[in-house]
Protein backbone atom coordinates (compact mmCIF):
# COMPACT_ATOMS: atom_id res chain seq x y z
CA UNK A 1 0.00 0.00 0.00
CA UNK A 2 0.98 3.62 -0.48
CA UNK A 3 0.16 5.46 2.74
CA UNK A 4 0.33 9.20 3.38
CA UNK A 5 0.74 10.08 7.06
CA UNK A 6 0.33 13.64 8.34
CA UNK A 7 1.64 14.71 11.75
CA UNK A 8 0.45 17.94 13.35
CA UNK A 9 2.33 20.41 15.50
CA UNK A 10 1.76 18.66 18.83
CA UNK A 11 2.82 15.33 17.29
CA UNK A 12 6.19 16.85 16.34
CA UNK A 13 6.35 19.36 19.18
CA UNK A 14 9.78 18.28 20.48
CA UNK A 15 12.78 16.18 19.50
CA UNK A 16 11.42 13.34 21.61
CA UNK A 17 8.08 13.52 19.82
CA UNK A 18 9.82 13.54 16.42
CA UNK A 19 11.70 10.39 17.46
CA UNK A 20 8.37 8.73 18.31
CA UNK A 21 6.94 9.75 14.94
CA UNK A 22 10.01 8.28 13.23
CA UNK A 23 9.45 4.97 15.03
CA UNK A 24 5.82 4.88 13.88
CA UNK A 25 6.80 5.69 10.29
CA UNK A 26 9.56 3.07 10.34
CA UNK A 27 7.09 0.44 11.57
CA UNK A 28 4.70 1.29 8.74
CA UNK A 29 7.48 1.08 6.17
CA UNK A 30 8.81 -2.19 7.64
CA UNK A 31 5.37 -3.72 7.06
CA UNK A 32 5.98 -3.41 3.33
CA UNK A 33 4.22 -0.09 2.71
CA UNK A 34 5.48 2.86 0.72
CA UNK A 35 5.18 5.92 2.95
CA UNK A 36 4.91 9.66 2.43
CA UNK A 37 4.98 11.80 5.58
CA UNK A 38 3.58 15.34 5.68
CA UNK A 39 4.53 17.44 8.70
CA UNK A 40 3.45 20.68 10.32
CA UNK A 41 5.74 23.11 12.11
CA UNK A 42 6.60 22.21 15.69
CA UNK A 43 3.86 23.45 18.04
CA UNK A 44 4.26 27.15 18.81
CA UNK A 45 6.77 27.75 16.01
CA UNK A 46 4.36 29.55 13.65
CA UNK A 47 3.19 31.91 16.41
CA UNK A 48 6.83 32.56 17.32
CA UNK A 49 7.63 33.56 13.73
CA UNK A 50 4.57 35.81 13.56
CA UNK A 51 5.73 37.45 16.79
CA UNK A 52 9.18 38.13 15.34
CA UNK A 53 7.67 39.79 12.27
CA UNK A 54 5.35 41.94 14.40
CA UNK A 55 8.40 43.33 16.21
CA UNK A 56 9.57 44.74 12.90
CA UNK A 57 6.30 45.87 11.35
CA UNK A 58 2.65 46.19 12.40
CA UNK A 59 1.63 45.18 8.88
CA UNK A 60 4.28 42.98 7.21
CA UNK A 61 3.74 42.08 3.56
CA UNK A 62 1.92 38.82 2.85
CA UNK A 63 4.61 37.68 0.43
CA UNK A 64 7.39 37.94 3.00
CA UNK A 65 5.20 36.40 5.70
CA UNK A 66 4.63 33.36 3.50
CA UNK A 67 8.37 32.93 3.01
CA UNK A 68 8.93 33.35 6.75
CA UNK A 69 6.18 31.04 7.98
CA UNK A 70 7.02 28.26 5.51
CA UNK A 71 10.35 27.81 7.27
CA UNK A 72 8.69 26.13 10.27
CA UNK A 73 7.54 23.13 8.24
CA UNK A 74 10.85 22.91 6.40
CA UNK A 75 12.70 22.58 9.69
CA UNK A 76 10.35 19.84 10.88
CA UNK A 77 10.59 17.90 7.61
CA UNK A 78 14.39 17.86 7.72
CA UNK A 79 14.47 16.82 11.39
CA UNK A 80 11.89 14.08 10.77
CA UNK A 81 13.84 12.71 7.81
CA UNK A 82 17.00 12.59 9.93
CA UNK A 83 15.11 10.75 12.69
CA UNK A 84 13.72 8.20 10.19
CA UNK A 85 17.22 7.62 8.81
CA UNK A 86 18.35 6.81 12.35
CA UNK A 87 15.65 4.12 12.40
CA UNK A 88 17.44 2.40 9.53
CA UNK A 89 15.28 3.59 6.61
CA UNK A 90 16.20 5.78 3.68
CA UNK A 91 14.36 9.11 3.96
CA UNK A 92 14.26 12.28 1.88
CA UNK A 93 12.84 15.64 2.97
CA UNK A 94 11.10 17.79 0.34
CA UNK A 95 9.83 21.35 0.46
CA UNK A 96 6.50 22.28 -1.10
CA UNK A 97 8.43 23.48 -4.17
CA UNK A 98 10.30 20.17 -4.49
CA UNK A 99 7.04 18.25 -4.08
CA UNK A 100 5.62 20.26 -6.98
CA UNK A 101 2.70 21.80 -5.07
CA UNK A 102 1.59 24.57 -7.44
CA UNK A 103 -0.84 27.15 -6.06
CA UNK A 104 -2.56 30.34 -7.12
CA UNK A 105 -1.05 33.73 -6.25
CA UNK A 106 -3.10 34.49 -3.11
CA UNK A 107 -0.57 34.79 -0.31
CA UNK A 108 -1.34 33.46 3.22
CA UNK A 109 -4.38 31.45 2.00
CA UNK A 110 -3.39 30.04 -1.38
CA UNK A 111 -5.38 27.33 -3.15
CA UNK A 112 -3.68 24.30 -4.68
CA UNK A 113 -4.00 24.16 -8.47
CA UNK A 114 -2.02 20.98 -9.13
CA UNK A 115 0.72 18.74 -7.74
CA UNK A 116 3.38 17.29 -10.06
CA UNK A 117 4.91 14.90 -7.51
CA UNK A 118 7.67 13.83 -9.94
CA UNK A 119 10.53 13.94 -7.45
CA UNK A 120 8.49 12.20 -4.74
CA UNK A 121 7.40 9.44 -7.11
CA UNK A 122 10.99 8.74 -8.14
CA UNK A 123 12.13 8.70 -4.50
CA UNK A 124 9.38 6.24 -3.56
CA UNK A 125 10.40 3.94 -6.44
CA UNK A 126 13.94 4.01 -5.07
CA UNK A 127 12.78 2.91 -1.62
CA UNK A 128 12.81 6.23 0.20
CA UNK A 129 10.34 7.42 2.80
CA UNK A 130 9.41 10.88 1.51
CA UNK A 131 8.93 13.62 4.13
CA UNK A 132 7.06 16.68 2.81
CA UNK A 133 6.89 20.11 4.42
CA UNK A 134 3.17 20.81 4.70
CA UNK A 135 1.26 24.10 4.63
CA UNK A 136 3.18 25.50 1.65
CA UNK A 137 3.39 25.62 -2.12
CA UNK A 138 4.80 27.66 -4.96
CA UNK A 139 3.25 29.91 -7.59
CA UNK A 140 3.95 29.71 -11.31
CA UNK A 141 6.32 32.65 -10.76
CA UNK A 142 8.27 30.75 -8.05
CA UNK A 143 6.92 32.73 -5.10
CA UNK A 144 6.42 30.73 -1.90
CA UNK A 145 2.82 30.59 -0.67
CA UNK A 146 1.10 29.15 2.38
CA UNK A 147 -2.31 27.47 2.55
CA UNK A 148 -3.73 29.10 5.69
CA UNK A 149 -4.13 27.76 9.22
CA UNK A 150 -4.45 23.99 9.24
CA UNK A 151 -3.03 23.87 5.72
CA UNK A 152 -0.89 20.81 6.43
CA UNK A 153 -4.09 18.72 6.50
CA UNK A 154 -4.83 20.00 3.00
CA UNK A 155 -1.26 19.28 1.89
CA UNK A 156 -1.57 15.68 3.06
CA UNK A 157 -4.91 14.97 1.38
CA UNK A 158 -3.83 16.69 -1.84
CA UNK A 159 -0.57 14.72 -1.94
CA UNK A 160 -2.53 11.51 -1.31
CA UNK A 161 -4.82 12.32 -4.23
CA UNK A 162 -1.94 13.26 -6.54
CA UNK A 163 0.04 10.09 -5.77
CA UNK A 164 -3.06 7.85 -5.86
CA UNK A 165 -2.41 6.74 -2.27
CA UNK A 166 -4.47 3.94 -0.77
CA UNK A 167 -4.94 5.78 2.51
CA UNK A 168 -4.29 9.16 4.14
CA UNK A 169 -3.77 9.04 7.91
CA UNK A 170 -4.09 12.30 9.83
CA UNK A 171 -2.26 12.00 13.16
CA UNK A 172 -3.19 14.54 15.80
CA UNK A 173 -3.64 14.83 19.58
CA UNK A 174 -7.12 13.22 19.54
CA UNK A 175 -7.79 9.62 18.57
CA UNK A 176 -10.69 10.19 16.19
CA UNK A 177 -13.87 12.13 15.48
CA UNK A 178 -16.28 12.25 18.41
CA UNK A 179 -20.04 12.75 18.56
CA UNK A 180 -19.37 15.98 20.51
CA UNK A 181 -16.46 17.71 22.21
CA UNK A 182 -15.43 15.25 24.99
CA UNK A 183 -14.39 18.20 27.17
CA UNK A 184 -18.03 19.29 27.26
CA UNK A 185 -19.78 15.92 26.92
CA UNK A 186 -17.85 13.30 28.94
CA UNK A 187 -19.81 10.42 27.38
CA UNK A 188 -19.22 11.59 23.80
CA UNK A 189 -18.30 8.61 21.66
CA UNK A 190 -15.72 8.07 18.97
CA UNK A 191 -17.21 7.23 15.59
CA UNK A 192 -15.95 4.30 13.53
CA UNK A 193 -16.68 6.15 10.31
CA UNK A 194 -18.27 9.32 9.05
CA UNK A 195 -19.15 10.50 5.55
CA UNK A 196 -17.18 13.20 3.78
CA UNK A 197 -20.31 15.36 3.77
CA UNK A 198 -20.87 15.03 7.53
CA UNK A 199 -17.20 15.71 8.27
CA UNK A 200 -17.26 18.77 6.02
CA UNK A 201 -20.27 20.15 7.89
CA UNK A 202 -18.69 19.44 11.29
CA UNK A 203 -15.40 21.04 10.22
CA UNK A 204 -17.16 24.18 8.97
CA UNK A 205 -19.36 24.34 12.08
CA UNK A 206 -16.57 24.45 14.63
CA UNK A 207 -15.01 20.99 14.90
CA UNK A 208 -11.23 21.43 14.95
CA UNK A 209 -10.35 17.83 14.04
CA UNK A 210 -9.84 18.44 10.30
CA UNK A 211 -9.37 21.59 8.26
CA UNK A 212 -12.41 22.34 6.07
CA UNK A 213 -10.61 22.54 2.73
CA UNK A 214 -8.86 19.22 3.36
CA UNK A 215 -12.26 17.54 3.73
CA UNK A 216 -13.49 19.23 0.52
CA UNK A 217 -10.44 17.86 -1.29
CA UNK A 218 -10.94 14.37 0.16
CA UNK A 219 -14.58 14.40 -0.94
CA UNK A 220 -13.80 15.69 -4.44
CA UNK A 221 -11.13 13.07 -5.11
CA UNK A 222 -12.62 10.32 -2.91
CA UNK A 223 -9.57 10.04 -0.68
CA UNK A 224 -10.15 7.78 2.34
CA UNK A 225 -8.90 9.54 5.45
CA UNK A 226 -8.36 8.09 8.93
CA UNK A 227 -8.05 10.46 11.89
CA UNK A 228 -5.82 8.96 14.59
CA UNK A 229 -3.75 9.97 17.59
CA UNK A 230 0.04 9.96 17.44
CA UNK A 231 0.10 9.45 21.23
CA UNK A 232 -1.44 5.96 21.24
CA UNK A 233 -2.24 3.03 18.96
CA UNK A 234 -6.03 3.23 19.22
CA UNK A 235 -8.05 2.78 16.01
CA UNK A 236 -9.22 6.07 14.55
CA UNK A 237 -12.21 7.36 12.59
CA UNK A 238 -12.54 6.64 8.87
CA UNK A 239 -13.78 9.58 6.79
CA UNK A 240 -15.12 8.09 3.59
CA UNK A 241 -17.83 8.26 0.94
CA UNK A 242 -21.43 7.97 2.13
CA UNK A 243 -22.82 4.46 2.52
CA UNK A 244 -26.49 3.47 2.72
CA UNK A 245 -26.45 2.32 6.34
CA UNK A 246 -25.13 5.72 7.49
CA UNK A 247 -28.72 6.98 7.19
CA UNK A 248 -29.75 4.71 10.08
CA UNK A 249 -28.20 7.23 12.48
CA UNK A 250 -30.25 10.45 12.36
CA UNK A 251 -27.64 12.67 14.05
CA UNK A 252 -23.96 11.77 13.87
CA UNK A 253 -22.55 14.66 15.86
CA UNK A 254 -23.11 17.92 17.71
CA UNK A 255 -20.79 20.85 16.96
CA UNK A 256 -20.36 24.30 18.47
CA UNK A 257 -18.55 27.48 17.49
CA UNK A 258 -18.06 30.50 19.74
CA UNK A 259 -16.20 32.47 17.08
CA UNK A 260 -19.40 34.20 15.98
CA UNK A 261 -20.69 37.77 15.72
CA UNK A 262 -24.08 38.98 14.48
CA UNK A 263 -24.40 42.26 12.60
CA UNK A 264 -27.80 43.85 12.00
CA UNK A 265 -28.39 46.58 9.42
CA UNK A 266 -31.49 48.53 10.42
CA UNK A 267 -33.98 50.34 8.22
CA UNK A 268 -32.72 49.25 4.83
CA UNK A 269 -34.99 50.68 2.09
CA UNK A 270 -37.00 47.83 0.58
CA UNK A 271 -35.56 48.15 -2.92
CA UNK A 272 -34.08 45.53 -5.27
CA UNK A 273 -30.29 45.27 -5.33
CA UNK A 274 -29.42 46.76 -1.94
CA UNK A 275 -28.69 43.40 -0.31
CA UNK A 276 -26.42 42.58 -3.24
CA UNK A 277 -24.50 45.81 -2.69
CA UNK A 278 -24.11 45.05 1.02
CA UNK A 279 -22.84 41.50 0.68
CA UNK A 280 -20.64 42.20 -2.34
CA UNK A 281 -18.83 44.84 -0.31
CA UNK A 282 -18.29 42.38 2.53
CA UNK A 283 -17.17 39.63 0.15
CA UNK A 284 -14.67 41.98 -1.50
CA UNK A 285 -13.08 42.42 1.94
CA UNK A 286 -12.62 38.61 2.16
CA UNK A 287 -15.00 38.34 5.12
CA UNK A 288 -16.99 35.11 5.28
CA UNK A 289 -20.74 35.51 5.86
CA UNK A 290 -22.61 32.53 7.31
CA UNK A 291 -26.28 32.95 8.28
CA UNK A 292 -28.49 35.68 6.79
CA UNK A 293 -31.97 36.71 7.97
CA UNK A 294 -34.08 39.53 6.47
CA UNK A 295 -37.18 40.89 8.19
CA UNK A 296 -39.65 43.19 6.43
CA UNK A 297 -41.02 46.02 8.58
CA UNK A 298 -44.74 46.47 9.22
CA UNK A 299 -44.94 49.35 6.74
CA UNK A 300 -43.29 47.18 4.06
CA UNK A 301 -41.04 50.13 3.13
CA UNK A 302 -37.85 48.99 4.91
CA UNK A 303 -36.14 45.84 6.14
CA UNK A 304 -33.67 44.77 8.80
CA UNK A 305 -30.89 42.47 7.57
CA UNK A 306 -28.97 40.36 10.07
CA UNK A 307 -25.99 38.16 9.27
CA UNK A 308 -23.19 36.38 11.07
CA UNK A 309 -19.43 36.57 10.52
CA UNK A 310 -16.44 35.16 12.40
CA UNK A 311 -16.01 37.13 15.63
CA UNK A 312 -12.37 37.73 14.69
CA UNK A 313 -13.63 39.70 11.65
CA UNK A 314 -16.46 41.39 13.57
CA UNK A 315 -15.01 44.86 14.07
CA UNK A 316 -13.75 45.07 10.51
CA UNK A 317 -17.11 43.86 9.19
CA UNK A 318 -19.06 46.33 11.32
CA UNK A 319 -17.04 49.34 10.17
CA UNK A 320 -17.45 48.31 6.54
CA UNK A 321 -21.16 47.60 7.00
CA UNK A 322 -21.77 51.01 8.57
CA UNK A 323 -20.21 52.72 5.55
CA UNK A 324 -22.26 50.66 3.12
CA UNK A 325 -25.43 51.17 5.18
CA UNK A 326 -24.99 54.95 5.06
CA UNK A 327 -24.57 54.88 1.29
CA UNK A 328 -27.80 52.86 0.96
CA UNK A 329 -29.85 55.19 3.15
CA UNK A 330 -30.20 52.66 5.99
CA UNK A 331 -30.57 53.81 9.60
CA UNK A 332 -27.34 52.18 10.82
CA UNK A 333 -25.76 48.92 11.95
CA UNK A 334 -25.09 47.24 15.29
CA UNK A 335 -23.11 44.17 16.31
CA UNK A 336 -23.64 41.49 18.95
CA UNK A 337 -20.67 39.32 19.95
CA UNK A 338 -22.03 37.29 22.89
CA UNK A 339 -23.37 34.53 20.65
CA UNK A 340 -22.45 30.99 19.61
CA UNK A 341 -23.52 28.57 16.90
CA UNK A 342 -24.84 25.14 17.88
CA UNK A 343 -25.32 22.53 15.17
CA UNK A 344 -26.46 18.95 14.71
CA UNK A 345 -25.20 16.99 11.70
CA UNK A 346 -26.24 13.69 10.12
CA UNK A 347 -26.96 12.26 6.69
CA UNK A 348 -29.92 10.47 8.31
CA UNK A 349 -31.79 13.80 8.40
CA UNK A 350 -32.57 13.30 4.72
CA UNK A 351 -34.86 10.38 5.50
CA UNK A 352 -36.15 11.23 8.99
CA UNK A 353 -38.76 13.91 9.74
CA UNK A 354 -39.22 15.98 12.87
CA UNK A 355 -35.53 16.52 13.57
CA UNK A 356 -35.78 20.32 13.61
CA UNK A 357 -38.84 20.27 15.88
CA UNK A 358 -37.07 17.99 18.34
CA UNK A 359 -34.00 20.22 18.38
CA UNK A 360 -36.04 23.37 19.01
CA UNK A 361 -38.12 21.67 21.71
CA UNK A 362 -34.99 20.45 23.49
CA UNK A 363 -33.45 23.92 23.56
CA UNK A 364 -36.76 25.46 24.69
CA UNK A 365 -37.13 22.98 27.55
CA UNK A 366 -33.84 24.21 28.94
CA UNK A 367 -34.60 27.91 28.56
CA UNK A 368 -32.30 28.45 25.59
CA UNK A 369 -33.62 31.07 23.16
CA UNK A 370 -32.92 30.72 19.43
CA UNK A 371 -31.70 33.91 17.74
CA UNK A 372 -31.16 32.66 14.17
CA UNK A 373 -31.64 29.37 12.30
CA UNK A 374 -29.91 27.87 9.26
CA UNK A 375 -30.52 24.46 7.68
CA UNK A 376 -29.28 22.17 4.94
CA UNK A 377 -30.13 18.60 3.99
CA UNK A 378 -27.83 17.19 6.67
CA UNK A 379 -27.46 19.90 9.32
CA UNK A 380 -29.41 22.36 11.46
CA UNK A 381 -27.64 25.31 13.08
CA UNK A 382 -28.93 27.75 15.67
CA UNK A 383 -27.42 30.96 16.98
CA UNK A 384 -27.86 31.25 20.75
CA UNK A 385 -26.38 33.31 23.58
CA UNK A 386 -22.86 32.01 24.16
CA UNK A 387 -23.41 31.54 27.90
CA UNK A 388 -25.64 28.55 27.03
CA UNK A 389 -23.13 26.86 24.69
CA UNK A 390 -22.00 23.98 26.89
CA UNK A 391 -25.53 23.32 28.15
CA UNK A 392 -26.90 23.25 24.60
CA UNK A 393 -24.24 20.79 23.44
CA UNK A 394 -24.95 18.44 26.34
CA UNK A 395 -28.75 18.45 26.08
CA UNK A 396 -28.73 18.02 22.30
CA UNK A 397 -26.26 15.16 22.60
CA UNK A 398 -28.55 13.53 25.17
CA UNK A 399 -31.65 14.16 23.04
CA UNK A 400 -30.33 12.61 19.85
CA UNK A 401 -27.89 10.09 21.34
CA UNK A 402 -25.47 9.72 18.38
CA UNK A 403 -24.81 6.00 18.11
CA UNK A 404 -21.70 4.24 19.28
CA UNK A 405 -19.73 2.57 16.49
CA UNK A 406 -17.08 -0.17 16.63
CA UNK A 407 -13.44 0.47 15.86
CA UNK A 408 -12.16 0.95 12.32
CA UNK A 409 -10.97 -2.31 10.83
CA UNK A 410 -8.13 -2.63 8.34
CA UNK A 411 -10.47 -4.57 6.08
CA UNK A 412 -12.96 -1.71 5.92
CA UNK A 413 -10.19 0.80 5.12
CA UNK A 414 -9.00 -1.40 2.26
CA UNK A 415 -12.56 -1.83 0.99
CA UNK A 416 -13.18 1.92 0.85
CA UNK A 417 -9.68 3.09 -0.04
CA UNK A 418 -7.98 3.78 -3.33
CA UNK A 419 -11.09 4.38 -5.41
CA UNK A 420 -11.64 7.26 -7.79
CA UNK A 421 -14.98 9.03 -8.05
CA UNK A 422 -15.81 6.81 -11.02
CA UNK A 423 -15.30 3.71 -8.84
CA UNK A 424 -12.16 2.63 -10.68
CA UNK A 425 -8.89 1.86 -8.94
CA UNK A 426 -6.58 4.82 -9.13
Amino acid sequence: MLIVQKYGGTSVGSIERIKEVAKRVAKTAAAGNRVVVVVSAMSGETDKLIGLASQLSPNPSDREMDLLLSSGERITSALTAIAIQEQGHKAMALTGRQMGIITDKVHTRARIERITGTKAGKALDEGYVVVVAGFQGITGEDDVTTLGRGGSDLSAVAVAAALCADLCEIYTDVDGVYTADPRIVPDARKMERISHEEMLELASLGSKVLQTRSVEFAMKYNVPVVVRSSFNNNPGTLVTKEETDMEDVVVSGVAHDKNQAKITVMGVPDKPGLAAILFKGIADANILVDMIVQNVSSDAKSTDISFTVPRTDGRKALQLTMKIAASMGAKGAVMREDIAKISIVGVGMRTHSGVAARMFETLSEHGINIIMISTSEIKISCIIADKFTELAVRVLHDAFGPATAPAVSAARVKQTGGKSSSGKKK
